[in-house]
């Protein structure tokens, strides 16, 4: 199952963005952006802005775990 947590977090990782950077970005605090890493489901309106964001389309890879979990 993809964690979508985990995918944020590497994300921010991978474009060298800080934690700060991330909950400026989101209007929200640090404490809540580590509290998204650690969520294997996230609110949609929430994963839409945090893609927006990051220009990564994280409902694509929510998609393709359901195909694939479809065909199984």
């Amino acid at each position: 199952m993809v964690n979508i947590g985990q995918n944020i977090k590497e994300e921010l990782q991978r474009q060298e963005r800080t934690v700060s950077w991330l909950a400026r970005k989101l209007n929200c605090t640090r404490a809540a952006v580590y509290r998204i890493f650690d969520k294997n489901s996230i609110d949609t309106a929430l994963l839409l802005n945090i893609s927006q964001i990051l220009h990564r389309d994280f409902f694509c890879e929510l998609s393709e775990e359901a195909k694939s979990r479809l065909t199984e």
